[in-house]
């Protein structure tokens, strides 16, 4: 069975996610998201990192987030969620799929670091500005995109589980305003899915 090393508040969210959405057995090591279990010489073998998700699946283990949910289609997809290198879907399900961590999460996580990780003298002024403005620029096209659909590519895909789950951090950030209404929906959307419902309450 795979088995998920997992810890609230983390990217480990989106793969709890996606296995809901696959309705596929699982078992979950829940881990506190500190340092004393994060960066414990048990977790450190795990990832050398000390950090989340990390994926166990009999002689495979794996700990990039994208990488264990290209993983988890490719093995057990179950007939969903990712569209065939044929269909015409497949090129936009790809861009938005690998947008998520390379435009949204990279500002992301200087906010984070900047208003919840570092104490307030530590606290970049200047990074957290810049952050804030890049985080509106790389949000802008999802909303653009959202235009005339409820997902990404259209119907529900695995690029949602990726781009999605980022998207819902940044609107908890206050990143997301009025200014994007179609994100705002989209995020509300993502919300009342139950599978996400089961992955973001899992503490």
């Amino acid at each position: 069975m795979l088995k998920l090393h997992f810890a609230p508040n983390s990217r480990a969210g989106r793969v709890v996610w996606l296995l809901e959405e696959l309705d596929l057995p699982y078992e979950i090591n829940k881990m506190n998201f500190h340092p004393s279990d994060l960066k414990s010489d048990e977790h450190r073998a795990r990832h050398p990192l000390g950090r989340v998700p990390v994926l166990d699946d009999a002689d495979v283990r794996l700990f990039e987030s994208g990488a264990i949910l290209e993983y988890i289609l490719e093995r057990y997809k179950n007939g969903g969620l990712k569209p065939s290198p044929s269909d015409i879907k497949f090129p936009q399900y790809l861009q938005w799929f690998h947008y998520c961590e390379g435009m949204v999460m990279p500002p992301a996580n200087i906010i984070v670091v900047n208003t919840i990780l570092l104490p307030p003298e530590r606290r970049d002024k200047n990074a957290l500005k810049q952050a804030q403005r890049l985080i509106k620029k790389a949000l802008t096209p999802i909303d653009q995109e959202l235009s005339d659909k409820n997902y990404l590519i259209g119907d529900f895909s695995a690029a949602d589980v990726m781009l999605g789950h980022a998207c819902y951090m940044s609107n908890h950030l206050g990143c997301v305003n009025e200014d994007m209404p179609n994100l705002q929906a989209y995020v509300k959307r993502i919300e009342e899915r139950p599978a996400f419902q089961i992955a973001i309450n899992m503490a």
